[in-house]
């Protein structure tokens, strides 16, 4: 009997190994079907169905080596965390591929504040060695007119009109973003992130994270908090979710993916949030809970553990480094500067 339970034990682990591996392939039908565009205003969008392996995978001459935390999810999708890939194995499959990456950010307002900092921190920390295009919103271009950048880095300044109410910003970001990825993103970058401008990176944030529809995990899940963040409480609201429903928190403070799949997230909750605009609805959370909504429907195929957005003054045992955490502006640090250029500016 014991030995027929082994067996039965390591059909399974060997079959769950090889659907991992066959999911997780750059060019595995399955991922590419799963992905594809969706007709009418997607269907324009170009379409990559690049996805980096990770080398926690029996395919790797490298080993997981973390077994304190979950490193895949219920649907199969990789849970990025230190320890679990190879960046110089990550780099050379990017490499190949010759790809461009846009990060995304808003500065208006008394945000402004934070624009030097985030920007010195991310042209030394985020893919670096890699072509990046920052695109930066903000309603005082004149701030940024002398950051200094990376010779394989650029700059894009794009001025925008701040909005009377923190609220009435924090929707427009996702309408403003689907608008930019039509007219113009789609043509310069091949995946594309959005990041929130008051934050720091403390560590490399490599090509570990490029993936067709990428979500990174709230600490929330893992501290306790005395409020839930992670569902909305309006009934009537667009991104209410099912009672008992949802299998992480996301942060909206750092996602993104390919083009095509940040076109339709951006799309979604940029309908959502407008018709709980004209329903008289305001959720707690604004765009976070509609992203939160939409990818409870539509999986992640990467996940990235809370280390990669990280409050500095929390530190379970699970967290070996904090790549990316929120700031004031008391606490904002200036790194070494390279190669001094002048942004691109457009108009709106």
């Amino acid at each position: 009997m014991g030995m027929t339970k082994l067996h039965g034990l390591a059909i399974l682990v060997t079959a769950g190994i090889t659907g991992a591996i066959w999911y997780h392939y750059p060019f595995s039908p399955a991922r590419a079907q799963e992905h594809k565009a969706s007709p009418g205003d997607d269907s324009v969008l170009k379409i990559d169905e690049t996805s980096l392996m990770l080398p926690c995978l029996p395919s790797f001459p490298t080993p997981c080596r973390r077994r304190d935390v979950l490193v895949l999810t219920p649907w199969l999708a990789p849970i990025v965390w230190e320890g679990t890939f190879s960046r110089d194995i990550l780099d050379a499959q990017y490499l190949q591929k010759n790809l461009v990456t846009g990060v995304v950010t808003f500065a208006v307002e008394n945000y402004v504040q934070f624009i030097e900092g985030f920007m010195s921190s991310a042209n030394k920390y985020f893919l670096a060695g890699h072509p990046v295009n920052f695109y930066l919103f903000t309603d005082c271009p004149e701030k940024v007119s002398h950051l200094q950048m990376a010779p394989e880095n650029h700059l894009f300044v794009i001025p925008v009109q701040p909005d009377p109410r923190w609220q009435d910003i924090s929707r427009s970001r996702m309408d403003i973003l689907s608008s930019y990825i039509q007219s113009q993103f789609q043509h310069e970058v091949d995946y594309l992130y959005s990041v929130d401008i008051n934050v720091q990176l403390l560590a490399h944030i490599g090509v570990e994270i490029i993936d067709a529809l990428v979500a990174t995990i709230s600490f929330w899940q893992v501290t306790p908090q005395q409020e839930d963040k992670a569902s909305e409480k309006h009934s009537e609201s667009q991104p209410a979710n099912p009672e008992g429903q949802g299998d992480f928190h996301y942060t909206a403070s750092f996602y993104g993916g390919s083009v095509a799949e940040v076109y339709k997230l951006t799309r979604a909750c940029s309908a959502g949030l407008l018709q709980d605009r004209e329903n008289g609805i305001e959720g707690p959370w604004h765009h976070e809970s509609h992203l939160n909504r939409y990818l409870l429907q539509h999986k992640p195929t990467r996940l990235l553990s809370p280390e990669y957005y990280w409050d500095t003054e929390l530190s379970p045992s699970s967290i070996l480094v904090k790549r990316m955490c929120p700031v004031h502006q008391h606490s904002q640090r200036q790194t070494p500067q390279t190669k001094s250029v002048r942004p691109f500016f457009f108009s709106v």
